[in-house]
């Protein structure tokens, strides 16, 4: 573990860009509500959103829910509230939840033709957390809960979502029906298009475990489920599909190099993909400890490094108004080759004042699996449950399947059900429930190892 020791001149010059870049990101957000006024002033009279060529969507998805073992809401984190057993979960708590289905976003995308078989095309999106109205920001809420104790700490995560403008998709590229699609810039990776489109939840935050850790999403490290500067192929031809997606690294926010490969296929129902990836300099971001926090900059993080290798193999079968999921990832964390020294800025622009490249003794292997049916009753209503795994190996430099340390091998699982029924074209209503469990190194440090969350919520997309 590198530690950074803090100066007070240090520190006020880390918080001062913070400040601009907070006003930076208000002003920005303020002339987008503007701009989405403007939009509904040229809306066409078949309620279409797309004008010369550019489609303004949307979500906004919010309810309540109840955790049996949660942590209070957070103003930060998109989640909202701790849908799954975590660490800091330790108490009865009913209140307000964003995005149980799906998440909050305002986005803009474009096709413009240039020839007949060629379309300059771009997409840019801006999460949100619906009950609080800010950008969706995991860091900060990891940042708000630096130096508390378990007991005393707000929900929180990673992501990818990082407080930035656009925290989905920023891309701008080229498509053809023949050629297939070229993008860049901070691109949804193949393994995230994916994971929506084979878990059977299709990666709700409330329902499924897959949807909300980011984990499987991003090979091993929530924010690498999107990747800053990076090139994206895709290719469809009748049944078949292919990509590829590379991330040169040697950036701020994601210094490592990053590729993943995709091929699939569809036929008579059945759609089945597989994936294979890699990523240096891996890096998850936590809260700092007590004794971390009375030496590092105020709103500085933690984190582990590492490089990290994934394969997947998913699929669904539709028959009928039955539709199937079924899916396997195989992750393997080592150190990393090139370590990272605690004192850099990496996603989001925060600042990284503890670092440590030495969490895997040996090769920590998580195994994750995940299944579930989704049954349509009528064209409006349909019932969906499903059941995830996780299975860690012991890959400290003792062996042990206990809760002692985080090393020891593990299990998570959840398993979950929701109902959906769609009032209009474009607004459902939803309730369902989750009850996730942690056993052996996955439960090391957790006040508690089980949470039920029941949530029943109401969904806008346009």
């Amino acid at each position: 573990m590198v530690t950074y020791a803090r100066s007070a001149g240090f520190a006020r010059t880390i918080r001062t860009p913070a400040s601009r870049l907070i006003l930076a990101r208000r002003r920005i957000a303020a002339g987008l509500a503007l701009l989405v006024c403007a939009w509904a002033g040229v809306a066409h009279a078949d309620d279409s959103l797309t004008w010369n060529g550019i489609t303004l969507y949307g979500a906004f998805d919010i309810g309540v829910a109840y955790q049996s073992h949660g942590a209070p809401l957070s103003q930060d984190w998109f989640v909202g509230v701790q849908y799954l057993i975590a660490k800091n979960s330790n108490k009865s708590i009913t209140s307000v939840a964003p995005n149980g289905l799906s998440q909050s976003k305002l986005g803009l995308r474009g096709n413009e033709a240039l020839t007949d078989d060629l379309s300059f095309v771009f997409d840019v999106e801006m999460g949100f957390d619906p009950q609080s109205g800010r950008l969706a920001d995991a860091l900060a809420s990891l940042a708000h809960n630096n130096g508390k104790a378990l007991a005393d700490q707000t929900s929180a995560g990673d992501s990818s979502r990082a407080g930035q403008i656009f925290n989905g998709p920023a891309v701008a590229g080229l498509s053809s029906p023949t050629w297939g699609t070229l993008t860049v810039g901070r691109n949804n990776t193949l393994l995230l298009d994916n994971i929506l489109k084979y878990d059977p939840m299709g990666g709700s935050y409330a329902f499924s475990v897959i949807g909300l850790s980011g984990v499987v999403a991003g090979m091993g490290a929530t924010q690498d489920a999107r990747l800053d500067g990076s090139l994206k192929y895709f290719y469809k031809q009748d049944g078949f599909r292919a990509g590829v997606l590379y991330q040169p690294g040697k950036t701020d926010s994601s210094p490592g190099k990053a590729w993943q490969g995709d091929i699939g296929f569809d036929y008579a129902g059945l759609s089945v993909d597989g994936i294979y990836g890699h990523k240096d300099d891996a890096i998850s971001a936590a809260s700092l400890s007590p004794a971390q926090a009375t030496t590092a900059p105020q709103d500085s993080l933690a984190a582990t490094i590492s490089d990290n290798t994934s394969y997947t193999l998913a699929g669904s079968y539709l028959i009928g108004a039955i539709k199937a999921f079924l899916g396997y990832e195989h992750i393997r964390y080592e150190n990393p080759s090139n370590p990272l020294a605690a004192g850099f800025t990496g996603l989001g622009g925060y600042f990284f004042s503890f670092s440590n490249n030495a969490a895997f003794p040996r090769p920590k292997v998580l195994q994750a699996s995940w299944g579930g049916l989704k049954y349509r009753i009528t064209n409006d209503f349909d019932i969906t449950g499903a059941f995830y795994h996780y299975d860690q190996n012991s890959y400290g430099v003792k062996s042990c399947s206990d809760t002692s340390v985080p090393t020891c091998s593990g299990t998570y699982d959840a398993y979950s059900a929701v109902a959906d029924y769609r009032l209009s074209k474009r607004f459902d209503v939803y309730g369902g429930a989750m009850y996730s469990k942690a056993a052996g190194g996955q439960a090391s440090g957790y006040l508690h190892h089980s949470n039920l969350s029941p949530m029943v919520g109401m969904r806008f997309r346009f």
